[in-house]
């Protein structure tokens, strides 16, 4: 028996429409990822902002009526039971916080394994693509994760293939999405394959979207942690990375950690070959380097994002680092390694 619809969903199609979409959400999803998408489809769906499903058709699919729980607390109702996968374009596995419990329970992962072996192209968002790997559907296919998640998808899943520095990738009938804004650009890149480029655009500049980008697009400020063999500095430069504008104190860092100053001081000379100040120094000066790269802002508001007071102190930091200025780089985009992947870039040794 089919679960009841909102009113925004019962109006019924008068012509088929040109893309289907069932969306499942798992336990503590990520709210942002899955507003993100469904407006997108939204607003493609239909002239205006009228929202009727016209050209587009979504539902939130689940085994059982009750509400899911997003990671942010916010509850959301299913709008139907699971459909026959054959009368659908994508099935979409919107995931969410990694260790909160289990995400999905056994009848989704039969949907998925249904759905899977219907030939439906299935889609992992956020860390959906845990999802479908740990249901066993993403053997000789590429994930795609949040640099924030690499780690954590290498350690569980050493035998597959994972990529952090792209935004989504589509790799045959499986499609993973490292989540947050790629969302968006995921959901243009959909819709436009199935209605059309004008289209596309249309939902993203309602949106404030000034652009769609690409899925081959780097993710913005791909990590370097995961080539750090200790997981003590590994979690250190993890902190650091997430706290650039506003950088921690050494102390503070290593108090996190469970250690001493002292002690996260030589796990570092040990490791990376210098002090956790001087590794802080360079990752919020590779982070400039990308908004340089990557970006039209001011050297000033780099400076200051990349956790720098003084923009004079920064521009020499940045000269002594890559050997010219951060306007000269500006010059001279080919130099920067804006869309270089994980492998290829070096920030330590």
């Amino acid at each position: 028996m089919a679960f009841g619809f909102t009113k925004a969903t019962e109006t019924k199609p008068k012509a088929q429409p040109r893309l289907r979409v069932g969306i499942i959400l798992a336990d503590h999803f990520t709210l942002s990822a899955f507003a993100l998408f469904v407006d997108h489809l939204r607003l493609a769906a239909d002239e205006g902002d009228r929202s009727r499903p016209l050209n587009i058709h979504w539902s939130v699919m689940a085994s059982r009526p009750d509400p899911v729980r997003a990671s942010c607390g916010v509850m959301t109702a299913p709008t139907s039971n699971f459909l026959d996968p054959r009368d659908l374009d994508y099935v979409v596995v919107v995931g969410g916080v990694l260790h909160a419990g289990r995400q999905i329970d056994e009848a989704t992962e039969r949907y998925l394994n249904r759905a899977a072996a219907a030939g439906t192209p299935l889609v992992g968002m956020c860390t959906g693509s845990f999802i479908l790997s740990r249901v066993g559907l993403m053997h000789r296919r590429r994930a795609c994760v949040s640099w924030y998640h690499y780690q954590d998808f290498l350690d569980e899943f050493p035998d597959h293939d994972v990529v952090a520095d792209q935004l989504f990738v589509a790799d045959g009938d499986r499609i993973t999405c490292a989540g947050g804004a790629g969302a968006a650009d995921l959901a243009s890149y959909l819709i436009e394959q199935h209605i059309g480029w004008s289209v596309a655009q249309k939902a993203s500049q309602v949106l404030l979207f000034d652009r769609t980008r690409a899925g081959g697009e780097a993710q913005p400020h791909p990590p370097f942690s995961e080539k750090v063999t200790d997981p003590r500095v590994r979690r250190g430069l993890l902190l650091m990375e997430q706290n650039l504008a506003r950088p921690l104190a050494i102390a503070d860092v290593a108090d996190r950690l469970g250690l001493s100053t002292r002690q996260f001081e030589r796990l570092c000379h040990t490791t990376l070959g210098m002090s956790p100040a001087s590794a802080y120094r360079r990752l919020r000066l590779r982070y400039a380097r990308w908004l340089i790269g990557n970006t039209d802002r001011s050297v000033t508001e780099i400076a200051h994002e990349a956790g720098f007071a003084d923009c004079a102190h920064f521009s020499r930091q940045f000269k002594e680092t890559y050997g010219s200025s951060p306007s000269g780089q500006r010059r001279r985009p080919g130099e920067i390694p804006g869309d270089a992947n994980l492998a290829s870039m070096r920030v330590f040794g």
